[in-house]
């Protein structure tokens, strides 16, 4: 079996910089065996390296520049001497097998697609992260924020791309594709939704047709497809509810400690890692800004096995 090439970090991404990257390159390394090449300016990693007493046992690779989280994605694709852009070009040439980066979601899909490029026929990518669901499984939503004004042919594609996830990630076999909407009756929707719910009842998948919000985490389908703005909007959603629902509960003192950690574990990023930016020529995920080392030490592991897949 061939080897997969390490993945490439942007060390410089995230709200914390190296002190959480490096760190979680570390733990990828020495705790999971994935090879990481750090790439960020050399005198911080380097620092971070020898805190670790890692010197030596991870590669990097200098850029001059940081892109910063406010930078908008046209712009930060522009500046070829960043992290984000020397990454994506050590992908491109094949010395790195994935890329991993905690920076502004908008910079890393301009970056990685001016830098690694779109698969062939792919209109525009999109991000897929993985929810788990009350059936105890994961439904994927796609695009959770790569895309926030998409066409109805890229929305359709959307679909293409997350069933492909789920069927290597999640391992259905046949998976089940639902476009959300404010209404599971035909037709209900805006402009966009109606012509999407058009085109995805013609493609060569199995369509439940509409769901809505309420079927999220209920594991209705394996698919949830929606466009990048309405997409992120349920994903923090999610998030937030999350966390409010289980202190409340735990307010009340109405389950145990144990159990409510084990629920709040599933929705952690830490434990997915961030999110998979589908329809590229490599394999890209995308972490939180505010990713601590456990989470970008997910990612790193995630983004290995993906670029493993077949």
């Amino acid at each position: 079996m061939t080897a997969v090439a390490p993945v490439v970090l942007d060390a410089m991404g995230g709200d914390h910089g190296p002190a959480e990257t490096v760190a979680g390159a570390v733990a990828a390394w020495r705790a999971h065996g994935v090879p990481v090449i750090l790439v960020g300016a050399l005198g911080q990693v380097d620092r971070e390296l020898k805190r670790h007493g890692a010197v030596g046992e991870i590669a990097v690779v200098h850029a001059e520049d940081t892109v910063p989280m406010a930078e908008p994605g046209a712009a930060a694709a522009t500046l070829a001497t960043s992290s984000l852009a020397v990454g994506c070009e050590l992908v491109r040439r094949g010395e790195g097998g994935a890329f991993v980066s905690a920076g502004s979601t908008g910079a890393v899909v301009s970056c990685a697609v001016r830098g690694i490029g779109r698969a062939a026929g792919v209109l525009r990518p999109a991000l897929a992260v993985a929810l788990p669901t009350l059936t105890g499984g994961a439904s994927v939503l796609v695009d959770a924020g790569a895309t926030a004004d998409p066409s109805p042919a890229m929305v359709a594609q959307f679909a293409l791309l997350g069933a492909g996830y789920a069927r290597t990630v999640l391992g259905r076999a046949d998976p089940v594709v639902g476009l959300l909407s404010i209404g599971s009756e035909p037709g209900k929707g805006n402009r966009l939704t109606r012509r999407a719910g058009e085109l995805l009842a013609a493609l060569p998948l199995r369509f439940h047709g509409n769901v809505e919000g309420h079927d999220v985490l209920a594991g209705t389908v394996d698919v949830i497809v929606t466009d990048g703005f309405t997409g992120n909007v349920v994903l923090k959603s999610v998030e937030g509810c999350v966390r409010t629902a289980l202190a409340m509960v735990a307010g009340a003192g109405i389950a145990s400690p144990d159990r409510l950690a084990e629920v709040a574990r599933r929705y952690d990023p830490e434990t997915h890692g961030g999110a998979a930016l589908l329809g590229l020529g490599g394999t890209v995920v995308v972490a939180h800004g505010s990713s601590p080392a456990a989470t970008i030490t997910r990612a790193c592991v995630v983004a290995h096995a993906l670029a493993a897949a077949p």
